[in-house]
């Protein structure tokens, strides 16, 4: 018999993007046949089989910058707004239509029992739409609350932006024959927004794969600094509220009078930049440091060598409902984590975390000063967390629900 196969269409790199690899490669190993249309790094191929999946790739385009401006006036807003607005569309219509011909090739030659497809954006069920004529499933596999990770990023109200990104996603839920949720809101969400019966909805939690549940030896060069050693692993958006962390530890030197740590922040994104530029103004560059992208090994021995570990997700409407990989990353090197409470994090992290009420940056940095002073709290923390992702929350465990979406599917 031939094995099932999948197509999985997602705006971003691949492998780079590590839920949609573990979710490929975990399909594969079952025996199915899958394949990815993804956006071309620097140096990829534009098609090339990877551990066994063939990948297609599209030169990603992008229009213009969409950073929201920082104090905007009335005029600079509006225009923020339209240039963003009219981004996104000429983005995701490329892309869209992108992955309509690839599927196209893939059907007359490979073929596909089923479209997988990943938000954002939401306008990929319209690649789709043309083969449900031919009886192929439809997979929405929900990444991020769309209008709410609008309302997030630009700090907007509910309007037309908002309104045609909640359009997009009851298309995308109204048409699938499966959906996948990363946690219990947003299925929730499938069932009271998409209109979706609840037994067709399968929640597929983040976690961490295989290479990052072994624990590599930590960075000499952090160790070194005889400090206590703060890391944040994670993308640098408007939304993900790194800023947040950069006033905390103003807060940590000036007004708690400590000097004696090092918060090493790794990742990319829109706001590196800013952030660079924030942490000069509030004179805290002896005490963070900004990495950007860097090697795979070396953010592993950094997170490594974490005596805390960082999460300053503020409270939002796309935070208060979402997961985050870097909880879960954190939890399997075992270190204890300062957050926000927030009601999905405050599930995946229970008693590996600190939780100190939303957004608030004094509290955030006197809650990391308490378990700098607190080895032994900091080692049972550290402790319960990797149990946790040991039991219930690593990938081969949470995987197992997927593996459930699409023998109900096919």
């Amino acid at each position: 018999m031939k094995p099932k196969r999948t197509l999985m269409l997602v705006e971003n790199a691949y492998p780079g993007d590590i839920r949609i690899k573990n979710e490929a490669e975990l399909l594969t190993s079952a025996g199915y046949e899958v394949s990815v249309v993804a956006l071309s790094g620097k140096g990829q191929l534009s098609q090339e089989v990877v551990n066994g999946v063939y990948v297609h790739r599209v030169p990603t385009l992008e229009v213009f910058k969409k950073t929201p401006m920082e104090n905007p006036n009335v005029f600079q807003k509006i225009f923020t707004t339209v240039k963003a607005l009219i981004g996104y569309l000429i983005e995701y219509l490329y892309f869209t239509t992108a992955c309509f011909l690839i599927a196209c090739k893939v059907f007359a030659t490979r073929g596909f029992d089923a479209i997988h497809a990943h938000n954002p954006p939401d306008t990929l069920f319209l690649a789709a739409l043309p083969f449900k004529i031919f009886g192929k499933k439809f997979v929405f596999d929900h990444h991020d609350l769309s209008p709410e990770l609008y309302q997030s990023r630009y700090g907007a109200a509910k309007g037309f932006q908002t309104w045609l990104l909640g359009v997009f996603e009851w298309c995308s839920l109204r048409m699938a024959n499966v959906s996948i949720a990363t946690n219990q809101t947003y299925k929730q969400i499938h069932v009271d927004r998409g209109g979706m019966k609840a037994e067709n909805v399968f929640i597929v939690r983040n976690g961490p794969n295989e290479n990052r549940m072994h624990v590599p030896p930590p960075s000499e060069r952090l160790r070194a600094m005889g400090k206590t050693i703060l890391v944040y692993i994670g993308a640098l958006n408007p939304q993900d509220g790194v800023d947040y962390l950069l006033r905390a530890i103003k807060h940590m030197v000036d007004d708690l009078g400590r000097t004696d740590f090092y918060c090493v922040i790794m990742g990319g994104g829109d706001s590196l930049q800013d952030l660079k530029d924030l942490s000069a103004k509030l004179d805290i560059q002896d005490y963070v440091e900004l990495t950007g992208y860097i090697p795979e090994e070396d953010l592993l021995a950094n997170l490594s060598a974490a005596d805390i570990c960082m999460d300053p997700d503020p409270s939002s409407p796309l935070n208060d409902s979402s997961t985050w990989i870097k909880i879960m990353e954190y939890m399997a090197f075992s270190k204890p984590i300062v957050s926000f409470d927030l009601k999905e994090t405050m599930y995946s992290a229970q008693e590996a975390a600190s939780f100190v009420p939303a957004n608030d940056e004094l509290a955030f940095a006197k809650a990391t000063v308490e378990l700098m002073d607190d080895p032994d709290r900091r080692e049972r923390m550290g402790n319960f967390g990797r149990q946790r992702i040991e039991n219930d929350l690593q990938w081969k465990v949470v995987g197992q629900k997927l593996l459930d979406a699409y023998n109900h599917l096919l």
